[in-house]
C-alpha cells in the first residue's frame, strides 16, 4: 500500500506512519448524529480508542473498516477507500463486541470457516492462528462452553487467520475475567509489536491505560482528547471524582476520612461509604493508610465515575 505523509507531530489525535486516516468524518442515522466531525490518525502499535457507550466508538471503528459511508469526510486506509478498493480491505480485521457464532462448531472449525471465507490458501494459517492465541489445546471443544475469555480469542483467531495489518477490536474485554483480561492484553501487545496497528475500543479508563500508550477518545460522537494516559488525565483534572468503599465498619471509615487533605467529601449510603476527591491519585494513596491505622478492613474500592461520559462531559461542552 501507498506510504501517507506524516501526520503534525503537535496534534496528539494524529499518529507517526499512520496507516489509518479519518478526515473529518460525520455518520448520521437519521436525526441522530453518530460521529461529528471526527479527524484523527492511527499508526503501529496498540492504540485505545476510548469512550462511554453510544459515544460512536462502533460507528468509527465499522467507518474505518468500511462497512458503512459517511455522511461527511474520508476515511483511508494506507491511502485508499476501504468501501471500494480490495487491498485496504484485505489488510483489515474487525473482531466485533456481539458474537454470531454457531455454539455447536469448534474454534478449529469457525477458523478455518474464517480462512476459507477471506481465500487464504495457506493450509497452516488457521493453525498458526490459533497458536497466536494459545487454544491449539482446546480447538475441537465446541465454542458453545467456552468462557467469555475463551471465545474472544478465538474471535481474534479468526480475525488473524488472513495476517491481516490493521486489527479492529470492539470491547474485547468486555465479560473477561481478571486473568483472561491480563492474557488478552498481552496479547494486543504483542499484535502492536509485531508493527500491526491494532485498535481497541473500551468504555473504562483505567482498562485502557494498561493496555494503550496512546488513546483517543470520544463522547456524543465528538473528538474529545487525545494523547498518552498522562494528556487523558490532565484533561480531567480539577474535575471531582467519586469513589465507592465497602469496608468493616463504614461509619469509621467514613469518620477517619474527614481529616484526610485529599478528600473533598464524604457521603454513607446504607453499607457504602462515598468519597468525593478532586485529587484521586492522592486518595488512593491514603486511603490503605487511613484503613490501617483505624484498624479497618477495605472489602471493595471502586470508582463511580470511570465510564468516561463523567470524566469527559464537560471536555466536549
Amino acid at each position: 500500500m501507498t506510504a501517507l505523509p506524516p501526520p503534525p507531530p503537535s496534534d496528539p489525535a494524529f499518529a507517526e506512519g499512520a496507516t489509518v486516516v479519518v478526515d473529518g468524518a460525520s455518520v448520521w442515522f437519521g436525526p441522530n448524529v453518530a460521529l461529528n466531525e471526527v479527524s484523527c490518525s492511527f499508526g503501529p502499535g496498540v492504540t485505545g480508542l476510548l469512550g462511554p457507550n453510544g459515544a460512536g466508538k462502533t460507528t468509527l471503528m465499522r467507518a474505518i473498516c468500511g462497512m458503512l459511508p459517511l455522511g461527511v469526510g474520508t476515511v483511508r486506509v494506507g491511502g485508499l477507500d476501504p468501501r471500494t478498493e480490495r487491498e485496504a480491505q484485505r489488510a483489515l480485521a474487525l473482531v466485533p463486541e456481539e458474537d454470531a457464532s454457531p455454539g455447536t462448531l469448534s474454534a478449529r472449525q469457525l477458523v478455518r470457516y474464517a480462512a476459507a471465507l477471506h481465500g487464504v490458501r495457506d493450509r497452516a494459517a488457521p493453525e498458526r492462528a490459533l497458536e497466536t492465541v494459545d487454544l491449539v489445546d482446546v480447538a475441537d471443544r465446541p465454542v458453545g462452553g467456552f468462557s467469555k475469555g475463551m471465545l474472544q480469542r478465538t474471535k481474534v483467531a479468526a480475525a488473524l487467520v488472513s495476517d491481516p495489518t490493521i486489527l479492529v477490536l470492539d470491547e474485547p474485554l468486555n465479560g473477561a475475567d481478571p486473568v483472561q483480561r491480563v492474557a488478552l492484553i498481552e496479547l494486543f501487545d504483542r499484535l502492536g509489536d509485531e508493527g500491526r496497528t491494532v485498535i481497541v475500543s473500551s468504555h473504562v479508563l483505567h482498562e485502557v491505560e494498561r493496555l494503550a500508550r496512546r488513546q483517543i477518545v470520544l463522547v456524543r460522537g465528538r473528538l474529545a482528547a487525545a494523547g498518552d494516559h498522562r494528556a487523558i488525565r490532565s484533561a480531567i483534572a480539577g474535575r471531582p471524582r467519586q469513589v465507592l468503599l465497602r469496608s468493616s465498619d463504614p461509619r469509621r471509615l467514613a469518620a477517619a476520612l474527614v481529616g484526610v487533605e485529599a478528600v473533598s467529601g464524604v457521603g454513607i449510603d446504607g453499607a457504602d461509604v462515598v468519597v468525593s476527591s478532586l485529587r484521586a491519585l492522592d486518595l488512593a494513596h491514603a486511603l490503605p493508610g487511613v484503613a490501617r491505622r483505624a484498624s479497618i478492613r477495605l472489602l471493595e474500592v471502586r470508582p463511580l465515575d470511570d465510564s468516561l461520559e463523567a470524566a469527559f462531559r464537560e471536555v466536549v461542552l
